[in-house]
C-alpha cells in the first residue's frame, strides 16, 4: 500500500503543469517590494480554488492555513518570497518580464510556485484524511529591502502558533536534482554603511589649510576595513566591502565633502551585534588627525540565516526520500543576506538551497537578469517542503 509520500509525489506530479505556469505568469508580472497587489492575488485565487482560506497581509502578501489545529502541537510554517528586483529581464524567454525595469531575477517566483505546489498538494492530503497536523503557508513581500518585509509580517501574527519553519532558496550554480543544506549560518548579516566627511575644502595646493577629505576618504576606505578584521573574531567572516565612493570634481579643488558607502556582512549573530560601534569607533579614529567632520549612518539589516539543527535534519531528511541520498549535498555559506532570518529569531527553522541549473549548462547567478532557471526545480521544491511538512 503506498504511504503518504508515495500520494504525494503522485499529487505534485499532477500539479507540475500548473505550478510552472503560475511560475511563468509571475516572472511575466513583476512586482517589486511591497507593490506585489496582482502576484498576491493570483496566488490567492489559487489557494481559494481548492478550498483554503488565505488571509492577506498588509499591505501585500499572504498566509493560508491548511489541515487540522491539534492541540498542543505548532503548525509547520513554509515560507516563500514574492517580490522582484528593480532591473532589466534578459532572460530571453517566452514570458519575460511585461514591467520594464523590473524583473524576477532571484528566483522569488519560483520559490512562490514551490510552496504554492507544496500547500495545494497538501491540501489534497487533508482532504483525504493523510494530513493530521496544521501547516501555515506564508506567503511574504518586500525580502528584498532592508531590514526586509518579513519583520511585517512577524509583526502580523504570522509566526502565531508556529513551531518551525522551513525554505527553500533557488540555486543556479546547483544542478536540479540536488538539494543543498548547511547546520548553523547559511547566509550572512547585511548592514548598510554610509560614512560622509565634510570640511571647508580648498585648494590642491595648500592641503595644509583645510581638512584633505579626499585623502581622509582614502584611509577609511583601506584602513576600516583592516581594523575590524581585528577588532572582531576573524572567525565570524566580518566583512566590510565598499561599493561606492564619491568626491569631487576638479583636478585641483580640494571638495567640501566626500561619501563612501558599502556593506558591512557578518556570519555570526554575536560579532554582528558588536560591529555597529566597533565601525564607528573605528572611523572616528582613523580620520582623527586630517581635521575633517564625520558622520557614520548605519542602518542594521538582517541577521544571519542560522539554521536548526533538528530542522535542517528534517530537511535533509526529506530531500533524501525525494532525491535519494545522493541529492542532498553541503552547501557553502553565502555573505549575501536574506530576511527569512527574522523568523528563525522567533522559531526553529532552516532553509535549503534548491538547484536549479541545467546538468553541464552555463552556469548564471542570481540578481542578474540574464537568469535562466530549470523548470523541473519547482515540483521538486514542492515535494520536498511538502515531505518536511509531513515529516
Amino acid at each position: 500500500m503506498n504511504g503518504p509520500g508515495a500520494r504525494l509525489d503522485e499529487i505534485v506530479a499532477g500539479l507540475e503543469p500548473e505550478l510552472v505556469a503560475v511560475r511563468r505568469d509571475l516572472h511575466a508580472h513583476p512586482e517589486t517590494a511591497r507593490q506585489e497587489v496582482r502576484t498576491t492575488a493570483v496566488l490567492a485565487e489559487r489557494l481559494r480554488a481548492v478550498g483554503l482560506a488565505p488571509r492577506l497581509l498588509e499591505p501585500t502578501g499572504l498566509v493560508c492555513d491548511v489541515g487540522p489545529d491539534v492541540p498542543g502541537r505548532g503548525r509547520v510554517a513554509l515560507r516563500a518570497d514574492i517580490d522582484a528586483l528593480p532591473l532589466d529581464d534578459a532572460c530571453g524567454c517566452d514570458f519575460v518580464s511585461t514591467v520594464p525595469g523590473v524583473a524576477h531575477a532571484c528566483g522569488h517566483d519560483v520559490h512562490a510556485a514551490v510552496v504554492l505546489g507544496a500547500g495545494l498538494a497538501l491540501a489534497r492530503l487533508a482532504d483525504e484524511g493523510i494530513l493530521r497536523h496544521g501547516v501555515r503557508l506564508i506567503f511574504q513581500p518586500a525580502e528584498e529591502t532592508m531590514p526586509g518585509g518579513a519583520l511585517e509580517v512577524v509583526a502580523q501574527g504570522v509566526l502565531d502558533g508556529v513551531d518551525r519553519i522551513a525554505a527553500v532558496h533557488t540555486e543556479p550554480k546547483l544542478d536540479v536534482g540536488l538539494v543543498g543544506t548547511r547546520i548553523g549560518p547559511i547566509t550572512s548579516a547585511s548592514d548598510l554603511v554610509t560614512v560622509t566627511l565634510s570640511s571647508g575644502g580648498g585648494h590642491t595646493s595648500r592641503p595644509h589649510l583645510t581638512g584633505d577629505v579626499v585623502y581622509a576618504l582614502g584611509q577609511v576606505v583601506t584602513q576600516v576595513p583592516a581594523v575590524l578584521g581585528r577588532r572582531l573574531d576573524p572567525r565570524s567572516g566580518v566583512n566590510l566591502t565598499w561599493g561606492a565612493v564619491e568626491a569631487g570634481h576638479a583636478h585641483n579643488a580640494i571638495p567640501a565633502s566626500g561619501v563612501a558607502k558599502g556593506t558591512l556582512r557578518c556570519l555570526d549573530v554575536r560579532a554582528w551585534e558588536k560591529a555597529g560601534q566597533v565601525l564607528h569607533d573605528a572611523v572616528e579614529q582613523v580620520v582623527a588627525p586630517y581635521d575633517v567632520d564625520v558622520s557614520v549612518h548605519h542602518v542594521r539589516g538582517v541577521p544571519p540565516v542560522d539554521n536548526d539543527a533538528d530542522v535542517t535534519a528534517a530537511l535533509e531528511a526529506a530531500g533524501a526520500a525525494v532525491l535519494g541520498e545522493d541529492g542532498v549535498v553541503l552547501t557553502e555559506q553565502s555573505l549575501g543576506g536574506e530576511d527569512f532570518a527574522w523568523y528563525l529569531t522567533k522559531v526553529p527553522g532552516a532553509m535549503a538551497r534548491l538547484g536549479t541549473a541545467t546538468p553541464g549548462g552555463r552556469r548564471y547567478d542570481i540578481h542578474r537578469g540574464d537568469l535562466v532557471v530549470e523548470e523541473g526545480a519547482i515540483a521538486i521544491g514542492a515535494r520536498v517542503l511538502a515531505r518536511f511538512a509531513l515529516s
